[in-house]
């Protein structure tokens, strides 16, 4: 799919999280700039959440927003070594109640889950995205 402004890219976050349940993990990928973020704070307003409090966790790696249900929002692009998610309890999150969005999320390797919802954002233009959405590993648009 094809977002032609930061509002549609949001748009899409918030239809998106008309879908999610509890204890789904959704893995972001895309250069800086892309809208990774943008799309989150979609996300969040569709979870009830104030998407003015989302801000990338750069430096703690993982940001907690509670509303309609919890969002994990974790950004692994500071990220140097994989031993970092155990110390900030990965694990625990995926088993919480709860939805789960890391921002490149392909730093996570093994420890994405096999089942995650793969967000891979291309820049086309200053303000055009490509979106290429995939479900448990098959692509789906």
């Amino acid at each position: 799919m094809i977002s032609r402004s930061v509002e549609e890219t949001m748009e899409l976050g918030r239809r998106k999280a008309a879908e999610l349940k509890s204890g789904d993990v959704i893995s972001l990928s895309g250069p800086l700039g892309a809208g990774k973020t943008c799309l989150i704070k979609g996300i969040a307003a569709g979870l009830g959440i104030n998407a003015g409090d989302v801000r990338s966790p750069s430096f703690t790696l993982v940001n907690e927003l509670y509303g309609k249900m919890p969002l994990y929002h974790f950004d692994l692009y500071r990220m140097k070594n994989i031993s970092e998610l155990y110390e900030i309890g990965w694990d625990d999150y995926l088993m919480r109640e709860g939805i789960t969005v890391v921002e490149w999320g392909e730093k996570a390797g093994d420890m994405m889950p096999r089942d995650s919802i793969k967000i891979e954002i291309k820049i086309v233009s200053e303000k055009r995205r490509k979106i290429f959405i995939s479900y448990f590993n098959k692509p789906a648009g």
